[in-house]
């Protein structure tokens, strides 16, 4: 609390008496003081009472009361809402009981049977973009000749390639034959019958990337450029528009979706009444969907960014198709870009896109809190800041040596630089991005006969902090002094590593597969430090600790993916965190709500819960700690296990055979049983294991549990919400919200089911 704020009785005395206060060294102004502080809890008390009188600005708590008035009810099959003692409860409570629900209720009752509402429920109860559909329209069906529809019913015509892309998907419009299954059966689905509705719901979000690089590809061609900065392919998104009024119906335009071909291109007739295609401005140009700037080409001081007519939509999948002179190709289905050969840009190939991801992980043009001392010194680098370089604020930083220092990027581009990093005792640096900014560090093969790692050194007492920044091309080493550390004897350092990314296998192919898969993408050599990470994309991690003398080092992981760059991970290349050379890395591991793929292989892990471990554990200390709802790979050797799949199913199935095996006939023998259970387990252990969309970094999907994934883990964690890194999302409980929804809104009459269009 300010000063102000608590002086305020005392500034109402008249001035001749604090004049005389102040001669006495204000005993008068620090009683007033106390007094103060109680008068603005109980002022404070009185004014949120008033606001909890409204839904709008009550706290979280009194949304069911209100809720409760006009009657509206909670989903049980969701969850019930607890105590919220952490963030996580807090994030729950609000998902089980959606303020935005609660306040359009009754908006919702008096617009209840119309088809736009189900659109606006999926966004006010689960925070998805939707689209509804009412497949009765899309029915084959012989016409009236009194009432003709002749955009319905119609057969398919082959030379509308702009229908044919659309098919089967959330904007189909061609005909189809009836389909008497029910789309909201719990076995198998139908779609086009006549009671159907069908409700199209994105879970991904559409994330910017604003003003960076684009890649060069040499190895294929000088003129193949890819909108990733990793080289990658990459789907461009739509940045979603407004519907202009509560009645619209969601378009391609409205909703999270990938750009196709056929809706990026725009027919024109160029000269000689030749018909040619050039980029829409529904997606192209300044705060749309995608524009590229290109200095001085085609000429000097041509206008930027790129007019629209100058780019021609293409398919390049293989990177055949040339544009003739003045032009760019553009394929946004896989983020690629062809110039014309012999009009080659010289530099500054600089693009704006959006790409899909589901959550607010691994850095990114996205709202995140930011934290620093009081007392530190900010250096600014990038567009918009004093300094060009990292290493200009690294040797400003080194110069004036301030006790806690802050470098922050205030642009999304690539830094391409040698850094090396010395900590003194007791200090603290912190190198981050700007908010809604994500910047790329860039790690290049400098030196023919030393790595060319981002080496930092710590000291005693020191902290060093990443926030918000893509670091690729090379590994994060972290060095320590070997020191003596008593047992027991807290860490003498803190590293820190939150919204970042460090590229796993530190480079991508086109079809993101990584280039380097053996490689780590952090190293820590004798470091005498706390390691946290959180909310996170991060390679595979190596521990060179010296056993003998220090005690193992604490790795804190929460809300972050451990990726060893395999899936399958059998191997010696698949080690997510590990020591080379040594059976166990010297390290304590705390993880939760995480997905590792790989082995881990460690000290001893103190706490587990609500995460994935798609690769073989081993512990050399299992008495030591525990690990809870979480999914362990068979075979591991781990500390004790609470409500862990697979072996709740395993146990599970062990007691019904057991049970039932006095009514088989014949009776089996304990041999034939113990059999029996094991061939069952097995088929439980593989009903059970995780599956998902994508485990290839650079994915939109990367790391979203499969739909066909078992319910033991899409709602296997302790509060009932997902294992894995988007725990968070809950997911579950936003899908039994909205299916409740539909049921209660639907039409009178028809079947409404949820289909996941991402």
């Amino acid at each position: 609390m300010t000063d102000d704020r608590l002086d305020r009785l005392y500034d109402l005395l008249p001035a001749i008496y604090r004049m005389r206060d102040e001669e006495r060294g204000g005993p008068l102004r620090d009683l007033l003081r106390v007094v103060t502080e109680q008068v603005n809890v109980v002022e404070a008390d009185i004014g949120q009472l008033y606001e909890n009188w409204f839904v709008e600005t009550c706290q979280d708590w009194v949304v069911p009361y209100i809720g409760d008035l006009i009657g509206y009810r909670p989903v049980h099959e969701a969850g019930e809402p607890g105590e919220v003692s952490t963030p996580q409860a807090l994030l729950r409570n609000k998902i089980l009981i959606p303020r935005r629900e609660a306040a359009n209720t009754i908006r919702y009752r008096r617009r209840k049977g119309t088809l736009a509402l189900l659109e606006l429920l999926a966004n006010d109860v689960a925070g998805w973009s939707a689209r509804a559909v009412e497949f009765y329209t899309l029915l084959g069906w012989t016409q009236s000749i009194n009432h003709l529809r002749l955009d319905r019913g119609r057969s398919v015509d082959l030379r509308n390639g702009d229908a044919l892309d659309r098919l089967d998907g959330p904007f189909d419009e061609l005909a189809h034959a009836v389909d008497v299954r029910r789309n909201n059966s719990r076995r198998t689905l139908g779609r086009h019958n006549i009671p159907s509705v069908g409700l199209f719901v994105w879970r991904l979000k559409a994330y910017s990337v604003t003003r960076t690089p684009a890649y060069c590809l040499e190895e294929i061609d000088p003129s193949c450029y890819t909108f990733s900065v990793l080289g990658n392919d990459s789907p461009l998104y739509t940045h979603p528009v407004p519907e202009p009024e509560p009645t619209h119906m969601a378009g391609e335009l409205n909703l999270p979706t990938p750009i196709r071909r056929r809706a990026f291109e725009e027919r024109v007739l160029a000269a000689g009444g030749v018909e040619r295609g050039q980029a829409s401005t529904d997606y192209y140009g300044d705060g749309k969907s995608l524009v590229i700037w290109v200095h001085n080409w085609p000429a000097e001081n041509a206008p930027q960014p790129i007019p629209r007519e100058s780019i021609i939509p293409a398919d390049l999948t293989d990177w055949q198709y040339r544009p003739p002179r003045d032009h760019i190709a553009v394929d946004p289905k896989l983020g690629r870009i062809v110039f014309p050969p012999s009009q080659l840009p010289k530099r500054n190939v600089r693009v704006s896109y959006y790409y899909g991801f589901s959550a607010d992980v691994g850095g990114g043009e996205y709202d995140r809190p930011l934290s620093q001392p009081s007392t530190c010194t900010l250096y600014r680098v990038g567009e918009g800041g004093t300094l060009k370089g990292m290493n200009d604020a690294l040797a400003q930083w080194q110069q004036e040596k301030p006790r806690e220092a802050v470098v922050e990027i205030t642009d999304s581009g690539v830094y391409v630089e040698q850094i090396n990093i010395s900590l003194e005792e007791n200090c603290s640096l912190q190198i981050r991005a700007a908010n809604r900014t994500r910047p790329v560090i860039r790690l290049l093969d400098w030196q023919t006969d030393l790595p060319d790692a981002l080496t930092v050194t710590v000291a005693r007492g020191s902290r060093f902090t990443l926030d918000g920044l893509l670091i690729a091309g090379r590994p994060l080493h972290v060095r320590g002094d070997p020191m003596e550390t008593a047992p027991g004897e807290a860490c003498p350092a803190e590293v820190a590593i939150r919204h970042c990314t460090l590229v796993p296998g530190w480079a991508l192919d086109s079809d993101c597969e990584p280039k380097r898969p053996a490689e780590p993408s952090l190293e820590l050599f004798n470091v005498r430090a706390r390691v946290s990470i959180e909310h996170s994309i991060v390679g595979s991690i190596q521990v060179n600790e010296d056993e003998v003398r220090a005690d193992p080092i604490p790795i804190h992981i929460s809300d972050s993916v451990l990726d060893a760059t395999g899936s399958a991970c059998e191997g010696p290349d698949c080690e997510a965190l590990g020591a080379p050379g040594y059976p166990v890395a010297h390290a304590v591991l705390t993880i939760a709500r995480s997905t590792v793929f790989g082995r881990v292989q460690v000290h001893a892990i103190d706490l587990a819960e609500n995460s994935i471990f798609e690769g073989l554990i081993k512990v050399a200390r299992s008495q030591r700690g525990c690990m809870r709802f979480c999914y362990v790979t068979p075979g591991s050797r781990t500390p004790r296990r609470y409500n862990c799949q697979p072996d709740l199913v395993e146990r599970a199935i062990a007691e019904q055979l057991g049970k039932a095996a006095p009514q088989m006939t014949p009776m089996p023998t304990p041999a034939e049983l113990d059999a029996k259970i094991r061939a069952a387990q097995q088929r439980e252990r593989d009903r059970v294991r995780p599956q998902f969309n994508s485990t290839r970094y650079g994915k939109p999907t990367y790391c979203q549990l499969a739909h066909t994934c078992a319910e033991e883990i899409k709602r296997g964690a302790d509060d009932e919400s997902e294992m894995g890194v988007f725990h968070d999302l809950f997911q579950p409980q936003r899908e039994a919200n909205l299916r409740a929804r539909l049921d209660e809104y639907t039409p009178a009459g028809m079947d409404a089911g949820l289909i996941f269009a991402s």
